[in-house]
């Protein structure tokens, strides 16, 4: 077993003194910026957690951070968060990002005045120099379905986002559909390019020439596949199906089809992207691809949970949790392919 990282190995690693981290490490000044940089990139690096009286001033509470709590996706999100925590004996705080980014001083001022113990950060960034912020607090934080670029050493918990989006193109090529679009979701979210990259790999398999026009991007609400569904429909050659890319984007393309007279899956054929208890709901019933939501959500409060233990983490700290296609009612060949 690997020996717990000390305040003395860091200071040695950093070629400055014990004393000097200690400061760093407590929050206390006098240290010049680039320094105190340094040794909290090291300590983050390294895993360092303090000894003894730090672990017995947990106060067995977390934070799971959300863009959003009206949709099925977030109830899926949550009960896997909140199940893992309770087995833990832990609570649970539920912050809302109103957008993609989080960390403003507000937050973090209310972050650290409760005493959290870390983070699970779902399709949400932090903003400019809240890394360094929490690393002084030592609030760790792991990620669901990251946004760019993830620090190194943070852990991220995803789905095969890629593979989902070669098997969505898979089930529609063998249905007979040839004139297949995607709705994406915003480029700078990983996941989506992700889902793009299998969705061209899909037609690359099946020998299709791709088609820029049928290339859209969303933003994963029903507005943003509505949208997007509109102009799709009223090319000269629309599609004879689309992978919406979320089951929200999804029932965005229902309303936009009905609205043009179409019948599903008959005139169109419709492929969402996360098996959400609104798959259920719609009419037809949406066939999609599943990502185990409550399953990520666990496995990285889990992680946290390991983390604030003080056990470390051990492993890769990128899990990708598999996808697979669940078949429902609205897909079907084509009627003119």
């Amino acid at each position: 077993m690997v020996d717990r990282i000390t305040i003395a190995d860091i200071a040695k690693m950093a070629d400055t003194s014990v004393a000097t981290v200690s400061k760093v490490l407590n929050g206390r000044p006098g240290i010049s910026g680039p320094v105190r940089d340094q040794i909290l990139d090291l300590a983050k690096q390294v895993g360092y957690r303090p000894r003894g009286k730090g672990i017995q001033k947990r106060a067995k509470l977390i934070d799971l951070v959300l863009r959003g709590i009206s949709n099925p996706w977030a109830s899926c999100v949550l009960a896997g968060a909140e199940s893992e925590a309770a087995q833990a004996g832990v609570g649970l705080v539920i912050s809302v990002s109103h957008g993609r980014d989080m960390g403003n001083p507000q937050w973090i001022d209310r972050l650290s005045r409760r005493h959290s113990d870390g983070l699970v950060l779902v399709v949400s960034r932090l903003t400019d120099g809240v890394d360094s912020e929490l690393a002084r607090l030592r609030i760790p934080y792991v990620i669901v379905d990251p946004i760019g670029i993830v620090p190194p050493g943070v852990p991220v918990v995803g789905a095969t986002n890629t593979e989902g989006g070669r098997t969505a193109v898979d089930h529609l090529v063998e249905l007979g559909h040839r004139r297949i679009a995607i709705i994406t979701g915003p480029k700078n979210i990983t996941c989506a390019q992700q889902r793009l990259d299998g969705y061209q790999a899909g037609l690359a398999r099946a020998g299709i020439q791709p088609n820029p026009d049928y290339v859209h991007y969303g933003d994963f609400e029903v507005e943003g596949g509505y949208k997007a569904a509109k102009a799709l429909l009223a090319l000269p050659d629309p599609p004879t199906a689309i992978f919406a890319g979320s089951d929200l984007q999804a029932n965005g393309v229902y309303r936009a089809a009905s609205e043009e007279g179409l019948i599903l899956p008959q005139d169109l054929s419709v492929v969402g992207f996360d098996d959400s208890p609104l798959c259920d709901w719609m009419i037809p019933t949406l066939t999609t691809i599943r990502q185990p939501l409550e399953d990520m959500a666990r496995q990285a409060t889990r992680i946290l949970l390991s983390i604030t233990n003080g056990q470390g983490y051990p492993g890769t700290t990128n899990i990708q949790l598999a996808t697979s296609l669940v078949v429902r009612e609205s897909t079907c060949s084509p009627r003119f392919p």
